[in-house]
């Protein structure tokens, strides 16, 4: 079968056309402005991107069934011609639920908040216990190398995202996918363009609760309340806790939690040393061990599993050294995820400087839903750049004005490399943050310090 991917590029929708060329079919897709890694995972496994969204790809691709990611909406010519010419199209999280995971165990990892490691880490230990287990997750984890793969049965690893599924469906995609095994790390408000407050997102959680069998396990942020007010609204499926003393915790044995020790109900199961940082990172893991118990990994293995877990790109990835300073990539686009990161690295670097740069990217930074929260997020750092979007409604001085001097707003990326060129001294930390491309921010910083 001939499929044409629509938003080919997002990390989802990649996953999806790599599934798809495994199951052999002929996979093409169309996007605009697609960048790393999934861009170069794409051109790697020899699948053709069209770029843009011209009525014509489909002429070309001569598509059996086009699938449709949610980042497409009506007005887009591409959406038009499908519907146009009355050709048949599904959504991304429908044809993997119908295609792959029917019939598959499935440990599904949901939350505002460190979806992307967790379910990375979750495949890692499946994989270093001999399980050779399927996954589909929004980045690539460096251990595997791609975002996605059918593995073997029974076993297959999927992100969870609650974000909506399709411009033809509003449901949140994890409802699609129906688990037997499922993890709910958090859950704040996030994604302002398509849910009106907490309450929506909690009610899309309870929805996926529902779909997890009595037979199957719920492994449970201890420390969420909003998690416990939505187990409140029914749960039918036993509960497992991490971040509480009747379930999975953690000591760690150093400040930048490199080391820690793995308890269960208060019983000692081994300890860690891995090359992650940060608390958040040990409560991904405390999460994914007691995932892969559920599938039947001992503990013992998945701790030693997780000792040698390499993390995801763009995870507070190091980019470079140029003149005695670190240039990091990192995904961070949310305040708690902004504060995690910058904190997981002060613990690292100690009293180096940090020159945090941030684009406010996504939808719900440029709508100003965190323009108070988000100087107190960028506290630990020495110095804050920000990229002014060009549609941004409100005023920066909100976050600058927190930061007491510290923090000041770019219209350019240009003009941040320039300031940055200018200011940054041997063994500085330059932590760039953005869940997009940001104008290849990364390299051209780094080219330019090495002039």
């Amino acid at each position: 079968m001939r499929l044409h991917i629509l938003g080919i590029g997002g990390t989802f929708m990649a996953g999806v056309a790599l599934l798809a060329r495994d199951l052999g079919h002929d996979v093409s897709g169309s996007d605009a402005g697609v960048y790393p890694p999934m861009s170069t995972q794409l051109e790697a496994q020899g699948i053709r991107l069209m770029e843009g969204y011209e009525a014509a790809h489909l002429d070309n691709a001569k598509p059996d069934l086009v699938v449709i990611g949610n980042a497409l909406s009506r007005g887009n010519p591409l959406v038009e011609a499908v519907l146009d010419r009355g050709l048949r199209y599904t959504s991304g999280a429908q044809w993997v639920a119908e295609n792959v995971l029917h019939g598959r165990w499935v440990l599904a990892v949901a939350g505002t908040h460190g979806k992307t490691s967790t379910a990375s880490m979750v495949a890692w230990i499946l994989e270093h216990a001999g399980l050779h287990p399927g996954f589909l997750i929004g980045g690539v984890p460096e251990n595997f190398g791609v975002s996605a793969r059918l593995g073997h049965e029974p076993f297959f690893v999927i992100e969870a995202d609650e974000y909506d599924t399709a411009f033809f469906d509003k449901r949140s995609k994890f409802v699609h996918y129906r688990p037997r095994t499922a993890i709910l790390n958090n859950l704040e408000f996030d994604h302002a363009d398509i849910f009106p407050d907490l309450d929506s997102i909690a009610r899309q959680f309870h929805h996926f609760v529902r779909t997890v069998p009595h037979s199957g396990l719920l492994v449970v942020n201890a420390r969420d309340d909003r998690l416990s007010e939505v187990l409140g609204m029914g749960c039918w499926t036993p509960v497992e806790h991490f971040g509480a003393d009747d379930g999975w915790t953690a000591e760690a044995r150093n400040a930048e939690a490199s080391r820690f020790q793995v308890l269960f109900r208060g019983q000692n199961q081994g300890e860690v040393a891995w090359n992650l940082l940060g608390a958040h990172n040990v409560a991904n893991a405390l999460a994914a061990i007691a995932a892969a118990r559920h599938a039947g990994v001992p503990v013992k293995t998945a701790l030693a599993a997780i000792g040698k877990f390499r993390n995801v790109k763009r995870r507070l990835e190091v980019r470079g050294t140029a003149r005695g300073v670190t240039v990091y990539d990192d995904f961070a686009h949310h305040p708690t995820a902004i504060a995690a990161t910058l904190g997981a690295l002060r613990a690292r670097v100690g009293n180096a400087r940090i020159l945090a740069v941030l684009e406010l990217r996504s939808n719900t930074m440029r709508m100003g839903v965190h323009r108070d929260t988000l100087g107190g997020a960028l506290a630990l750092a020495d110095r804050v750049l920000l990229l002014r979007p060009v549609d941004l409604n409100w005023n920066l001085d909100r976050v600058t004005g927190a930061l007491t001097g510290r923090g000041r707003a770019y219209s350019t990326v240009e003009e941040i490399i320039d300031a940055l060129a200018a200011e940054a001294r041997p063994e500085d930390q330059v932590l760039i943050m953005s869940n997009g491309g940001f104008g290849n921010i990364h390299a051209r910083l780094l080219e330019r310090l090495r002039t």
